[in-house]
């Protein structure tokens, strides 16, 4: 490898939005993400059910459909 091309790799803390921190290696200095291991539905096991606001049923109403 030529020296003085590559980034730094170091470890970081990764904050997840539901509050988790865990130690992992990046060239970042700190790194953000919105779903861990911890709250992701196929690892937990829960589903989040986000509300649409009724968008299938709005389509179903438009085009008549049952």
């Amino acid at each position: 490898m030529k020296q003085g091309i590559h980034p730094n790799y170091k470890t970081v803390m990764v904050t997840c939005a539901c509050g988790n921190e865990f130690e992992s290696g990046s060239v970042k200095d700190a790194v953000k993400v919105e779903i861990c291991s911890e709250c992701h539905p196929f690892y937990t096991g829960r589903q989040k059910f986000a509300d649409a606001g009724g968008r299938v049923d709005r389509f179903k109403k438009k085009y008549n459909l049952k």
